[in-house]
């Protein structure tokens, strides 16, 4: 009996998401008038070097990747995958593999934040486990008032890959495994932070859970590809005249769950409200890393 409800709440799950997918895909024909292989042709595709001005930083794509500037990035968020308006997108990195429509696709948001130079100091001093514990307990006391205001359930299941720092490139990564209203078809968030001298550049990648290892070999490829431009390296900062963060990188880890992840809604998840219970979670979880790690690392802001 078990196996049999297990089983009827799977397909349940799998014939939500395939609806979800066509109505997505129906939408976006009728507003623009073209099929998605259509779309996906009018798009302008880049490779190789790319300059990102906005961040002062660039890649070195090799032929594994494309990259769309600010303008197609926004197109394919908003009006390929349903997202809302959001001019902080900078760029969008495509595998080549997969492209923008197969079934396995996955994409990377790039965005980046000016807050300040982010002190790595307390890097080395961070228990993962703890982290792990007070997200996942800040993401489960919010679900009533999730629920109270009409937009289902969050959960944060656990590390899908755990957090790592390169104190050498100044580059840190980790993935999450995430549970929106305890379907059983998890959804991966991965992330990338390089520091900057300014701030740092995120790269947020959002697939089904059934394809962690290719998005995680995807952006282990990216991690060497991605620099920040002479000037705007973390090894230029200038402690006299640079603004500092009033953060380090555990809040950079606990308060960064997909950010700016447009891709959501591929999955399916712009359906039922996910969107806004997306930028609800966020909201409680930003606060509570606040909180969190407020007293840990509370430096002023230097001018």
């Amino acid at each position: 009996m078990k196996s049999m409800k297990k089983r009827a709440m799977s397909l349940l799950a799998v014939a939500s998401l395939l609806f979800a997918v066509s109505f997505v895909a129906a939408a976006q024909e009728e507003e623009t008038g073209m099929t998605a292989e259509q779309f996906v042709q009018s798009l302008h595709f880049r490779s190789g070097p790319i300059e990102v001005p906005e961040a002062k930083a660039h890649f070195t794509l090799d032929n594994e990747f494309q990259y769309l500037d600010k303008a197609d990035a926004r197109r394919v968020l908003e009006e390929m995958w349903g997202n809302p308006p959001d001019d902080s997108v900078l760029g969008l990195i495509v595998p080549r593999s997969a492209g923008l429509t197969a079934d396995d696709s996955w994409a990377v948001v790039v965005t980046y934040s000016d807050d300040g130079y982010v002190s790595d100091e307390d890097a080395h001093k961070i228990d993962y486990d703890e982290l792990l514990s007070s997200m996942q307990t800040s993401i489960r006391d919010a679900n009533p008032e999730r629920q109270k205001a009409g937009y289902g359930t969050l959960d944060l299941v656990g590390w899908a890959v755990p957090p790592r720092y390169d104190a050498s490139s100044k580059k840190l990564h980790w993935a999450r495994e995430l549970s929106f209203n305890g379907e059983p078809a998890h959804v991966l968030n991965y992330d990338i932070r390089v520091l900057g001298r300014h701030g740092y550049l995120s790269l947020n990648a959002v697939s089904g859970m059934s394809e962690v290892a290719l998005v995680r070999e995807g952006m282990d490829r990216l991690l060497p590809m991605t620099e920040f431009d002479q000037g705007a390296r973390y090894a230029d900062h200038n402690p006299s005249t640079d603004k500092v963060a009033a953060y380090g990188v555990a809040t950079l880890i606990g308060g960064g769950l997909a950010a700016k992840a447009g891709l959501f809604a591929k999955l399916g998840l712009v359906l039922a409200k996910f969107w806004k219970l997306l930028l609800i979670g966020l909201l409680f979880l930003a606060g509570g890393a606040r909180k969190l790690f407020r007293g840990k690392r509370d430096k002023p802001t230097v001018h």
